[in-house]
């Protein structure tokens, strides 16, 4: 017996250990490379012959489990610290849950199994269908979540906090009631393994519903951001509209009063006063430029926001070159146009700030075909790139309204942003 016993406990672990290594992988979305495969494994093997050997409470070996399995996830997985313990958590306790309901369906039937051939079967199976509540439980939770690795402190408290409590009970569960099954068979020990499995079966009712409400808090902080960005960006555009409007106005001024100094100036040309005529057309010409924007894209809201952003970037030492062409009918809404555009700059801008040496930005657009292609460029730092923000998305979802694609390209030090948008082959030129 007890060397069915040591056979099938590893039997277990090395299961456990292997369903918790593709769990962790799959949750954080994370690549496993092959050796990861006997890593874990071994150190949870390792961890069990060391706690039996000090003769360690169960609670204390799952609890260094624990600690390894999170140390997988940051050092093997390079996990962010919530994340590794979020993932941690979560595989642990489902594995202890997972052992623990069919602990409590085994202890219902194992009095009435003693002396009897099927035995051995018996404990088998309930090995087995262990396992697979376990891949089942992981398989829920993949469905349900996936911890990527962008940080919302409160949004992964609220979901460790009820993990540990989870986990915490199901420890004391194990520890109390089935650190060993008694053979013994009377109506209090039955209720007494009921109730237990009820309550497990609760507390799996549970972790799936601090799950939801998980899901939906971060769908709700995503949102809220997403909403805020927009908000900004209408703003924005508002901005730019009624600087056209102040443009136009100012433009409309000057063409009323150009006569009257055409007049003034033919004047002094006849009167041959030449520098005097010099002067006042220069004065013209002064006037003249205040009415124009240092861009002629064809599209008044875009040379005003390409006027601030780049003109923020020249002023932040860097190079900026446009070859952009998108006129008002171009059949893209002005306000997609500045959502893209502003967030690709904002992007660009703040990439380029943190460089030393050479910092440049690049903007192309036009049509090709049926298509709008925006293009950006810029100079960027050449370790890997963060993980994409709101203004990505943003851009992401003007895309998707014109049924388009966003492409991102890094080379070195370069970084380019596609932006194609499908214009059913509407005239835009």
């Amino acid at each position: 017996m007890e060397y069915f016993s040591v056979g099938l406990n590893a039997f277990c672990l090395l299961g456990q250990s292997i369903l918790q290594t593709a769990f962790v992988g799959r949750l954080t979305e994370k690549k496993l490379q092959l050796g990861y495969w006997a890593v874990y494994p071994l150190l949870v093997m390792a961890l069990e012959w060391l706690a039996v050997k000090l003769e360690l409470y169960s609670f204390l070996a799952i609890g260094l489990q624990l600690i390894v399995l999170y140390g997988f996830n940051r050092l093997a997985l390079q996990n962010q610290p919530w994340v590794a313990g979020a993932a941690a958590i979560l595989a642990v306790y489902i594995a202890q849950l997972a052992f623990g309901v069919v602990n409590s369906a085994e202890a219902l039937l194992f009095p009435q199994m003693i002396g009897r051939p099927l035995l051995y079967l018996l404990v088998v199976l309930a090995s087995v269908l262990a396992l697979v509540f376990c891949a089942a439980g992981y398989w829920l939770v993949i469905k349900f979540l996936t911890l990527d690795g962008e940080r919302q402190t409160l949004a992964f408290i609220l979901l460790i906090l009820p993990e540990v409590f989870l986990l915490l009970m199901e420890l004391y569960i194990l520890q109390t009631s089935y650190s060993y099954i008694s053979v013994e068979s009377s109506p209090e020990l039955m209720v007494q393994h009921m109730a237990l499995l009820i309550l497990q079966l609760f507390g799996l009712a549970a972790l799936f519903c601090t799950l939801y409400a998980y899901r939906r808090i971060r769908l709700g902080f995503q949102a809220q951001a997403e909403l805020n960005s927009l908000a900004q960006a209408v703003q924005a555009q508002k901005t730019y509209v009624r600087e056209v409007q102040l443009r136009y106005a100012q433009t409309q001024s000057f063409r009323h009063d150009v006569k009257n100094h055409l007049s003034v100036l033919g004047g002094l040309l006849r009167q041959g006063d030449l520098a005097a005529g010099l002067a006042y057309l220069q004065k013209i010409s002064a006037a003249a430029d205040t009415l124009s924007f240092p861009y002629n894209t064809g599209n008044a809201v875009v040379d005003i926001l390409l006027a601030e952003k780049l003109g923020l970037a020249q002023a932040g030492g860097i190079k900026t070159e446009v070859l952009l062409f998108c006129p008002q009918n171009s059949g893209v809404d002005d306000f997609d146009l500045c959502v893209i555009i502003a967030n690709a700059l904002d992007n660009a801008i703040n990439s380029c700030r943190t460089l030393v040496g050479e910092k440049a930005i690049r903007i192309k657009g036009g049509r090709q075909g049926d298509f709008y292609l925006l293009e950006f460029s810029n100079s960027c730092a050449e370790q890997p790139l963060s993980p994409p923000g709101i203004g990505l998305a943003n851009i992401q979802m003007v895309a998707e309204k014109y049924q388009g694609a966003v492409q991102i390209e890094k080379e070195g030090r370069h970084f380019t942003l596609s932006v194609l948008l499908n214009m059913g082959g509407l005239n835009i030129s």
